[in-house]
């Protein structure tokens, strides 16, 4: 084998390096055959430069796409500089070429833009991964991480890790379980988040934690989530809220600024779950696009239509100079994304010629027709988009997701800007759409607000919590709260949700122990790493900043998991599997 010499990287020679003998290394990217003249695009991590060979001047080996090569040249000017390309004022005259190893034709176009499907794409993610975005996205990833370093260690935050093999606790998804070879019949669970470690370590009087978590959550899949994820998970004692958002500010300026020279603009807006719902119909508002909610139950109080009349809430919203675009295709296109959110469709009406239009404006009189063109303020061409619901959270979010659709579908999102914003003071309580009981928004440690304290055992649905979430142009970026520090107050949460004695003391009497020893005030939050990558790189597919991701029916196609074991294995762990027509 020859030497695996290197004096330059592909991508870092300029027209500094004319008249230089340089060795490069890295995969053929591209080929143009002009007879007597070989044209290569090399790629290494650093970028791609244009090799010339003269083939009737030296030898010159078989060469195809993604074979890996080494080729000594000289540097000289192009004639024709590549703009597109910071190497593209120069090329190498190659002297010399060694073919270090060969490859098969790729089932895919390694470049920038693929024709490759996405299962592809994950089934040879080895591949994928050659490409120059996709390398660009993780190297964003790697800066978001050190940052979280720097800053975190220059603010006195101790890293510390937290089991990665623990006990099931209800943290709001399933868990991922792992079964114990020594214990039969028993299982450890992967952590959906290091939630009671890292207030463990507050107790322990640590002050200010922090960690890079690798996190597990047995739920249904979509374009921004995984089943194994990672967060940048922070906790820190006697700091109040707003000392906890305007320490963690400081990291998200950091972010930005480092990452892609971003300037946020410091402190963030915070605004109220409440506003947030009503306004924006969501609990993660993308608020660059003004499409704001507001309540016409009043204006069609007296209507008789059914629709108006049988429904609790009616809530619209106006697009400016788009109604002549909203064709009745477009229309039922829509109304598919009604069904998901429990709603059975949206109403559309236009305004054209000064007129109302649509299939239910002959339900409405002049009364209420002038009051709704006064209301939104509609000028010609506009469009009005209105549900109804019985129930005002169905509704808002029914709402807050057509709105976030027609913002993308008639570019109402300026390209390149973020929108960062705090929302504040979730209800502590929401009832289950699955089962119908009480349950926490976030989880059973969060910590009340003081002033609603008096109404958790006869009002638990009216008392709101010390919680936050960052979002980031409408992603959750991160999220977290104060924590329960009071035992007593622990008690009257964990007896409002209806845990029984045992069930306290079999799913958390550990963590109750600990908070006897006195414990301080404490509280944290914890970001998404991969989403915040996926925002700061510019997709909207999760999957494309995970190394090797799973797709939405959580099966890694490159390695197949998962998969059967062995009977043997299954011995070892005391387990017996049900045959499918048993269940």
């Amino acid at each position: 084998m020859q030497e695996l010499k290197r004096t330059h990287h592909c991508g870092e020679l300029r027209l500094s390096n004319l008249n230089e003998e340089v060795t490069v290394l890295g995969w053929v990217s591209k080929r143009r055959n002009l007879g007597s003249l070989l044209f290569i695009d090399l790629r290494d991590r650093y970028g791609i430069v244009q090799i010339l060979v003269k083939t009737d001047e030296i030898e010159v080996p078989e060469i195809r796409n993604e074979y890996l090569i080494q080729v000594t040249g000289t540097v000289t000017k192009k004639d024709v500089p590549n703009k597109n390309l910071p190497t593209g004022e120069i090329e190498v005259v190659a002297s010399q070429i060694n073919i270090i190893n060969k490859s098969e034709n790729p089932p895919m176009i390694i470049a920038d833009e693929t024709d490759a499907l996405e299962d592809i794409r994950l089934k040879y993610r080895y591949l994928d991964l050659r490409r120059p975005i996709m390398q660009k996205r993780f190297f964003t990833r790697a800066k978001i991480v050190k940052c979280v370093h720097e800053y975190l260690d220059s603010h006195d935050f101790v890293e510390v890790e937290t089991p990665i093999l623990t006990l099931s606790t209800p943290e709001g998804a399933r868990d991922y379980l792992v079964p114990s070879r020594v214990h039969h019949g028993s299982f450890y669970a992967l952590p959906q988040s290091p939630q009671l470690f890292k207030q463990l370590l507050m107790i322990s009087g640590f002050e200010r934690y922090y960690q890079i978590a690798k996190c597990f959550r047995d739920e249904d899949l979509r374009a921004d989530r995984q089943p194994d994820f990672t967060q940048i998970d922070i906790e820190t004692s006697f700091l109040n809220e707003d000392q906890i958002l305007t320490l963690t500010e400081g990291l998200i300026q950091k972010i930005y600024k480092d990452v892609i020279n971003y300037d946020v603009k410091l402190p963030l807006r915070r605004i109220p779950y409440d506003e947030a719902m009503n306004k924006y119909g969501s609990d993660k508002p993308d608020t660059r696009f003004d499409l704001h909610l507001e309540s016409i139950k009043e204006i069609l109080a007296n209507n008789e239509e059914t629709l108006f009349k049988e429904n609790k809430y009616i809530k619209g919203f106006k697009i400016e100079n788009v109604a002549s675009e909203t064709s009745r295709k477009v229309q039922d296109e829509y109304n598919l994304t009604a069904r998901k959110f429990s709603l059975k469709s949206y109403i559309f009406i236009k305004f054209l010629n000064n007129e109302l239009e649509g299939s239910i404006v002959k339900f409405l009189n002049d009364e209420e027709k002038a009051q709704l063109i006064k209301l939104f303020d509609l000028k010609n061409n506009d469009l009005l988009v209105i549900g109804v619901s019985n129930v005002l959270k169905t509704l808002n979010f029914g709402l807050g997701a057509i709105r976030s659709l027609l913002a993308k579908k008639y570019h109402l999102i300026k390209e390149g800007t973020y929108d960062i914003l705090w929302v504040v003071d979730f209800p502590l309580f929401e009832k289950s759409e699955e089962t119908g009981e009480i349950t926490p928004c976030h989880h059973p440690f969060t910590r009340p607000v003081d002033k609603d304290l008096d109404k958790l055992e006869t009002e638990p649905y009216n008392v709101y919590s010390y919680t936050y979430d960052i979002v980031m142009n409408g992603y959750e970026a991160g999220g977290g709260g104060l924590r329960i520090y009071d035992q007593n107050v622990q008690k009257r949460i964990f007896n409002v949700l209806g845990f029984t004695e045992e069930d306290i003391k079999r799913k958390f009497g550990w963590f109750i122990d600990a908070l006897k020893y006195g414990t301080p005030p404490h509280g944290g939050l914890a970001f998404g790493l991969d989403r915040l990558t996926m925002i700061l790189s510019g997709t909207d597919n999760i999957r494309d900043v995970i190394a090797f991701p799973k797709n939405l029916s959580a099966v890694c196609p490159m390695t197949n998991a998962p998969q059967p074991v062995d009977n043997d294995q299954l011995k070892d762990l005391g387990i017996k599997l049900i045959d499918e027509e048993d269940k």
